[in-house]
């Protein structure tokens, strides 16, 4: 049950960031500078609510699985899982989190293009850890 819940939650948060990846982020070059304040206020707000909560509980359940798990799952996968889990919060909160604190200043094409091609390493970490719990839930 615990290896499906971290995969679940793994799985949810991998299709989100393919999507702020592949659209969202990649959109916000068409937002008029006029509207940037108002736009990016509303989507760090709106975004908190979809990604704060799924991530603290990722992270909750990566330390669990890593501890229980530490002897029955194969080659350390435990421990991968939550080292990706802290590659994913080292990301966002050293790099991503910086552009959108830079980006709250108004439009900057540099810090779009800065937090899209930086989002590729949370993109792949959630997709690593999602492929990795599924291995596991598959074997």
């Amino acid at each position: 049950m615990l290896l499906l819940l971290n995969f679940a939650v793994a799985a949810y948060l991998a299709g989100l960031i393919w999507t702020v990846q592949v659209v969202h982020y990649p959109s916000f070059g068409l937002v008029p500078k006029a509207a940037w304040p108002a736009f990016h206020a509303a989507h760090t707000r709106r975004m908190s609510f979809v990604v704060l909560a799924p991530m603290v509980l990722e992270l909750g359940l990566a330390i669990w699985l890593a501890w229980a798990g530490r002897a029955g799952l194969p080659g350390g996968a435990g421990w991968w899982s939550l080292g990706l889990v802290g590659l994913l919060w080292a990301v966002t909160f050293f790099i991503s989190v910086p552009f959108h604190n830079r980006l709250e200043n108004g439009f900057d094409y540099i810090a779009i293009d800065g937090l899209t091609r930086t989002n590729w390493l949370r993109t792949l970490a959630w997709t690593a850890r999602a492929l990795l719990l599924g291995w596991l839930l598959a074997g």
